[in-house]
């Protein structure tokens, strides 16, 4: 398997992680309460252990695919149908000449920025504008959405 499984289940913590110090009153909190015209009181009726469970599920579903996006050899699996024991003999070669080019922290955050900027902006923005939400609204999901998308594909490409 060309990722680390701990490596996935770590950066489906990651958007849970981020999102408590992202949302939290002292960063974006209040100003997306507002935009999302959430009071404290509503916010106090919700049914947390339904949040997080569920949050804890959709990040480990983001996680499960990040590999993909981030981890170049992973095209190679995918040329060979996805069972690495049924495929040639050169795929082991071009593992043992290519297994960890491009296989860094840095190279991974590269491109889960890229996703962030390039899937989950757009996303964000066109669910956004069909909500008639603000750009302020936009701007802190994306942003979100950014940071945590960028650290996923740090630690599921870098973590060998």
């Amino acid at each position: 398997m060309p990722f680390n499984f701990y490596a996935v289940l770590l950066a489906s913590l990651v958007s849970f992680l981020v999102g408590y110090f992202w949302y939290s009153p002292k960063a974006f909190g209040t100003i997306w309460m507002q935009e999302a015209g959430i009071t404290s009181e509503k916010a106090k009726q919700a049914n947390r252990l339904k949040i997080i469970t569920l949050t804890l599920f959709y990040s480990f579903l983001l996680a499960l695919i990040m590999p993909t996006i981030v981890i170049h050899q992973m095209g190679a699996l995918g040329m060979v149908g996805g069972d690495a024991l049924l495929a040639k003999p050169s795929y082991a070669a071009f593992l043992t000449d290519y297994r960890d080019t491009f296989r860094t922290f840095k190279h991974g955050g590269l491109h889960g920025f890229m996703a962030g900027l390039f899937i989950a902006l757009p996303i964000t923005a066109i669910n956004g504008l069909f909500e008639q939400k603000s750009w302020k609204y936009i701007s802190i999901h994306a942003g979100y959405w950014i940071v945590s998308l960028t650290i996923m594909g740090a630690i599921i490409c870098g973590w060998k």
